[in-house]
């Protein structure tokens, strides 16, 4: 049985090398203990799995059905024993997620705080961005995103509870150019807006009225990617800004800036954790989800 499991191996990294030398490197044997690992293989089960010439390796039609049949097994024996293992280690390694830029209870709570103390081996590289992609083909392990964008293949997460978004103004601004009552209203204020990059049209700001959602194309004064940048300038008086509660609730609760429109502004499900489905998890983006999910049920959930 060793000696099978031991062959098949072999032939797996010839099969992928589709060279000798290169699988004998991959492997960390000689040349010949490859040819004679797959010799001693083909013996066992009667036919020839490679057809060899001095130039190239081939897979014979019976190698190509071996390999399609054994693959998923060599691979499941292997994630077993890495799980196995994984079970007696502790998470360690880089840990790599991308994060939209209003995620705010993401980014300013105690979550990230809390996983680092609970696993010091894991390192995080957090990347903020308002970019889609596909974070698989990026080289992400996670992302995190409000859950109407998320890919229906993902596996999501909760880390905040409902979000609204909403538009904001300093009394000194409502003051000097009084306040909209709807929406369309908008139009005839100066407004301070957020495009992800240049070569894409503002945003346009969301709102709903009897359970209708539509949207306003503003005309911005002032457009930014930095919603930093747009709430510095609304607080300073040059327009209305639009963005999340939860971002402009500190400049609320001091009296900076002054929530507007509010009736047409219902809440939708928040941020989400999300990545890709997989057979077996890492184990650093397994203590990650772990935690989130603990995080979720103590601080988020009702």
């Amino acid at each position: 049985m060793i000696d099978d499991l031991e062959g098949i191996s072999v032939f797996l990294a010839v099969a992928e090398a589709r060279n000798f030398r290169l699988a004998g490197e991959r492997l960390g044997v000689t040349r010949s203990a490859v040819s004679q690992a797959l010799q001693r293989l083909e013996d066992r089960v009667g036919v020839a799995l490679v057809q060899r010439t001095t130039r190239s390796v081939h897979l014979t039609e019976a190698g190509e059905v071996f390999l399609e049949t054994v693959r998923p097994s060599v691979r499941q024996v292997r994630e077993a024993v890495q799980t196995v293992r994984e079970m007696q280690a502790r998470p360690s390694g880089l840990l790599r997620i991308t994060v939209s830029s209003i995620a705010e209870s993401f980014l300013s709570g105690p979550l990230l705080a809390g996983f680092i103390e609970a696993c010091p081996d894991i390192k995080l590289d957090i990347t903020i961005t308002d970019d889609e992609f596909d974070i698989v083909e990026a080289g992400f392990d996670a992302g995190v995103r409000l859950g109407e964008v998320i890919e229906q293949d993902m596996i999501a997460v909760p880390v905040s509870r409902e979000q609204r978004q909403c538009p904001a103004a300093s009394p000194a601004y409502l003051d000097r150019r009084g306040h909209p009552r709807h929406p369309r209203d908008l139009q005839d204020h100066a407004c301070i807006g957020w495009r992800p990059r240049p070569d894409t049209a503002p945003y346009r700001w969301e709102f709903t009225e009897n359970d209708r959602d539509f949207d306003v194309a503003v005309d911005p004064a002032v457009t930014t990617n930095d919603m930093g940048m747009m709430i510095r300038m609304a607080c300073a008086g040059a327009g209305i800004t639009f963005g999340m509660v939860e971002t402009f609730q500190p400049y609320f609760d001091r009296g900076e800036l002054v929530p507007l429109l509010e009736d047409f502004c219902p809440p939708f499900p928040g941020f989400y954790l999300y990545y890709p489905r997989r057979q077996r998890q890492p184990l650093k983006l397994r203590a990650l989800v772990d935690f989130v999910r603990k995080f979720e049920r103590r601080e988020i959930g009702p």
